[in-house]
């Protein structure tokens, strides 16, 4: 067979040229109105700071993509993407500045692309960051026509001194906070999907909650200046992502009857059989965000919450 033109080999420039018009065109304060360029960046103001740091994370949605196909919503996966690099930058005391979006397929899909777009959108406003560029690319060779994928990086900015964990000063006794999840979030779905049976779909159907997004309410928590560390509970569970942000000769205590756990994760335990310490290593088991304070200092910042309207409870210790 002779191809002669890229279209025929089964990529569309125009489409994708079309869809990153669409993209520029978003009204939304999120949304830089120099996309379209080879790079895309915002102005710096960095007279706030005497050695600002600069902070960048990567991260995708792994298999929830699938469960976006499963049931044909696409306009809250842009949510997750966003929200896995943002709360991984707030947790190092980093505010988000810009995102890049990465989205491979095997045939630009406007419908679906402009939904996912939109979930990117919404997710970069509840963070205050930027969504200042990205890249579409059309894979035929790769992807089959309605499969996709996607991936994001934000960059974020902290002064040095106010970088987080602050592990020298976090000692035995210190309490752990925790910040409710708003599920799943965007880990185990391989095991999550595996155990819910198809036939269950408003239980499946759960599984697209969107990540909770956590800059809004940990800077104002940081702001107390009584945040020793902070943890994005992504896959390993809360353990295994609080020690990430404890001294070596530390480990974090949990009272898991502290808080009332989703039934999502009783359903997904339940239906699997899945042993409760599996559940623990692999889920945010209702959990979603970590933070670390010296025991003296919780009231205050209980006091701050109260008053910002931010859902927060003790769940543990440091030992």
């Amino acid at each position: 067979m002779s191809i002669k033109s890229y279209a025929e080999a089964g990529v569309d420039i125009n489409r994708g040229d079309r869809f990153a018009q669409f993209v520029a065109s978003i009204n939304s304060r999120a949304v830089s109105k120099g996309i379209g360029g080879f790079a895309g960046g915002i102005e710096l103001d960095v007279s706030k700071y005497k050695n600002p740091v600069l902070l960048s994370a990567t991260d995708g949605v792994g298999t929830k993509l699938l469960l976006t196909k499963e049931f044909g919503i696409y306009d809250t996966i842009g949510i997750d993407l966003v929200a896995m690099s943002a709360n991984d930058l707030i947790v190092c005391g980093a505010e988000p500045l810009n995102f890049l979006d990465y989205i491979a397929c095997g045939k630009i899909n406007d419908k679906v692309l402009k939904e996912i777009i939109k979930g990117i959108v919404k997710g970069c406003e509840e963070s205050e960051c930027i969504l200042a560029g990205g890249e579409t690319a059309e894979m035929p060779d790769v992807y089959q026509e309605d499969d996709f994928d996607l991936a994001g990086f934000c960059v974020g900015i902290v002064e040095k001194e106010k970088m987080l964990p602050k592990k020298k000063e976090i000692k035995r006794g210190d309490v752990i906070l925790g910040l409710p999840s708003s599920g799943v979030h965007a880990n185990g779905l391989s095991l999550a999907r595996k155990v819910i049976p198809e036939k269950d779909k408003l239980g499946r159907a759960t599984l697209l909650k969107p990540t909770r997004i956590y800059v809004k309410q940990v800077k104002k928590l940081i702001s107390t200046d009584m945040i020793l560390s902070a943890a994005h509970i992504t896959g390993g569970g809360l353990e295994g992502n609080i020690k990430r942000t404890l001294p070596t000769n530390s480990r974090p205590y949990l009272n898991y009857s502290s808080w009332k756990t989703p039934d999502i994760f009783k359903k997904i335990m339940k239906d699997g059989g899945i042993p409760e310490p599996e559940m623990r290593k692999v889920f945010n088991m209702g959990i979603g965000l970590a933070l670390v304070a010296h025991k003296e200092d919780v009231n205050q910042i209980l006091a701050v919450a109260k008053k910002e309207k931010i859902e927060i409870i003790a769940i543990g210790e440091v030992r």
